[in-house]
C-alpha cells in the first residue's frame, strides 16, 4: 500500500489536467479570499538575498489564507513555477537511485536566464540540500513551501495520504524548517497545496503561517510526459498575459521538463513576453 501511495504522490500531478485551469480538485477547490487583482505592497529592494521581502496578499475577514492564480492580463509577463515533489516516505527509493531532482533543468533556467518560482517539498530539501542550497541562494530563483510531506490538505485528493487537520500548519512550518537547514535563503512566504487541494478548511488551518497559496492558470502536462512536444505545446496554446505556469523540477516524474523548457522560453520571448517570478506577479497586482 505504501508503495502505491508513493506513486500516486508523483503521479497525481499528471491527473491535474481532469481540474480545470484553476488547478484544485473539483470538489474541495474554494474560491479565494481575495482576486487575483488584489492590492499587494511591491517588494522594497534590499542588500542581500534572504533579505529581500515578497508581497502578499490579505487574510480573508473569516481567516481564510488568500489564494493567487494569476496576474494582471495586462502586460505579458509570465511566471513559470516548478515544483520539486518529493513525499515524506520516498527515501529508500531515492536511495535506489531514483531522481527526484532535476540539475539540467537549473542549468538550463540559468543558462536562458529565465527566472522562476521552485515550489520545494521539506523533504526533497533534506534529500537534495546542496541543490536546495544552491537554488536558493541564486538571484534567479525564490523558493515557496510545497508542504513537508506532500501529503493532501484536503480529500480526496488523487489517492494522497491526509495530513491531519491540526497538523497542517505544522506541516508547513516543518518544511520551512528543512529550508533553513539547508541553508535556503532566498525563501518567499507562499504555498502551493500538493496536488492543487483545499478547501475552506485547509485555507484556515494554513492562514496562522502567514503564507498565500498559489495555483496556477496553465497546467503544462509535464507530469510522466514521454515527449517534450506536447507539453510545450500545451504550455504555449494557453499561457496568457499574467499566467502561472506549473511545472515540475524532478526527473523520474517529469524526464521531458528540461527539453519543453528549451522550446517553451525562445517562442514566448519572440512573442514579447517577459519571464517573471511569481512574487513579481504579486507585485503588480
Amino acid at each position: 500500500m505504501r508503495t502505491v501511495r508513493s506513486f500516486a504522490a508523483l503521479a497525481l500531478c499528471a491527473a491535474l489536467s481532469a481540474c480545470g485551469g484553476g488547478g484544485g480538485s473539483g470538489k474541495s477547490t474554494a474560491a479565494p479570499s481575495a482576486p487575483a487583482s488584489a492590492t499587494a505592497a511591491r517588494p522594497t529592494p534590499a542588500a542581500s538575498p534572504e533579505a529581500s521581502p515578497a508581497p502578499t496578499l490579505p487574510v480573508g475577514a473569516d481567516g481564510r489564507a488568500p489564494v493567487f492564480f494569476h496576474g494582471k492580463r495586462g502586460a505579458k509577463r509570465v511566471a513559470l513555477t516548478f515544483d520539486a515533489d518529493m513525499t515524506s516516505d520516498e527515501g529508500p527509493r531515492a536511495a535506489r537511485g531514483e531522481p527526484f531532482d532535476n540539475p539540467e533543468l537549473i542549468t538550463t533556467l540559468r543558462r536562458l536566464k529565465v527566472p522562476a518560482t521552485v515550489f520545494m517539498t521539506g523533504r526533497w530539501a533534506e534529500q537534495y540540500p546542496d541543490q536546495a542550497r544552491s537554488i536558493g541562494g541564486d538571484a534567479l530563483f525564490e523558493v515557496a513551501n510545497h508542504s513537508y510531506s506532500h501529503h493532501a490538505f484536503s480529500t480526496p485528493c488523487y489517492g494522497l495520504p491526509a495530513v491531519p487537520r491540526d497538523g497542517a500548519r505544522a506541516d508547513v512550518e516543518r518544511a520551512s524548517a528543512a529550508f533553513r537547514k539547508a541553508g535556503v535563503r532566498r525563501t518567499v512566504p507562499y504555498f502551493r497545496f500538493p496536488g492543487g487541494c483545499y478547501d475552506d478548511a485547509a485555507l484556515r488551518a494554513v492562514a496562522p503561517a502567514k503564507v498565500t497559496a498559489v495555483q496556477w492558470d496553465v497546467i503544462s502536462g509535464d507530469a510522466f510526459a514521454k515527449k517534450a512536444g506536447p507539453v510545450a505545446d500545451q504550455v504555449l496554446t494557453q499561457v496568457k498575459p499574467g499566467s502561472v505556469v506549473v511545472m515540475h523540477c524532478t526527473r523520474s516524474a517529469a524526464p521531458t521538463t528540461d527539453e519543453a523548457v528549451r522550446r517553451i522560453v525562445p517562442e514566448l520571448r519572440a512573442r514579447g513576453y517577459e519571464f517573471v517570478r511569481v512574487s513579481d506577479l504579486i507585485a503588480g497586482g
